[in-house]
């Protein structure tokens, strides 16, 4: 299968510069390489750089050493060299990232929040929102609250929002931050019916999931991280336990 991502000696340190310049070292070494129809999820204990390394390979942080290969276009691009206007173009066609947390225009309704992204990409508009709409019924948002600014929702539905946001552009690449955290067991089971359709079509994932059920049901290996120390993948069969 086709190698989508591949991460190759990534390091990574925080200088706390409010603190007299204390050098914090988050991972070191880190080699990772996720192929299509592959979901990996990333293992080890609080505090290890599982967070900090799915930002990276989005490019919200920039490693200190290393290079993370992305298949774009039909070519391999490394992120940490790309140019700002590269890194706008891989987010728009090839990776999709769902974090914990829907940062969005406040009055802006769930339905254009969910649709975006499939317009921004070519979709006509009329398409994009059936398939939001689509998306938001599977994760049981009431219509009622389509036209609603998600600022005003709970916290899990604000999250089932963000899922669906994060699924409407089939990209090649998904990176899922605790996708499922405030998630009932309804629409966790819809979150992992997603998760595997993807794989289905071909999408590399990389994610975190503390939820045993949803590691077991989508997760095709672990992968251990320990801060200050290389990181190596572990069977799913061997791991049960990704904190």
């Amino acid at each position: 299968m086709t190698i989508r991502l591949h991460a190759k000696g990534l390091t990574k340190t925080f200088t706390l510069h409010t603190q007299g310049g204390i050098v914090l070292p988050v991972f070191d070494n880190i080699e990772l390489a996720v192929k299509s129809s592959e979901c990996v999820c990333l293992h080890g204990p609080s505090g290890a750089g599982k967070s900090t390394l799915l930002r990276s390979l989005y490019a919200n942080y920039k490693p200190d050493e290393g290079q993370i290969l992305v298949e774009h276009m039909g070519e391999s691009l490394d992120l940490l060299d790309a140019e700002p206007w590269e890194v706008v173009e891989i987010r728009r066609w090839t990776i999709g990232y769902v974090s914990q947390f829907l940062r969005v225009i406040p009055r802006v309704g769930a339905l254009d929040i969910v649709a975006e992204p499939a317009i921004a990409n070519g979709m006509p508009a009329e398409k994009a929102k059936v398939r939001a709409k689509t998306l938001l019924t599977r994760l049981r948002i009431p219509e009622r609250l389509w036209s609603v600014a998600p600022a005003t929702f709970s916290g899990g539905e604000q999250q089932r929002v963000n899922i669906a946001r994060g699924f409407i552009v089939e990209y090649p690449v998904l990176l899922l931050d605790e996708p499922t955290a405030s998630l009932d067991a309804a629409n966790r089971a819809t979150v992992i019916d997603l998760i595997n359709e993807a794989k289905a079509r071909g999408a590399a994932i990389v994610g975190i999931f503390h939820d045993e059920e949803v590691r077991e049901a989508v997760a095709d290996r672990l992968f251990e991280i320990g801060t200050q120390s290389a990181a190596r993948a572990v069977p799913a069969a061997q791991q049960k336990v990704c904190a």
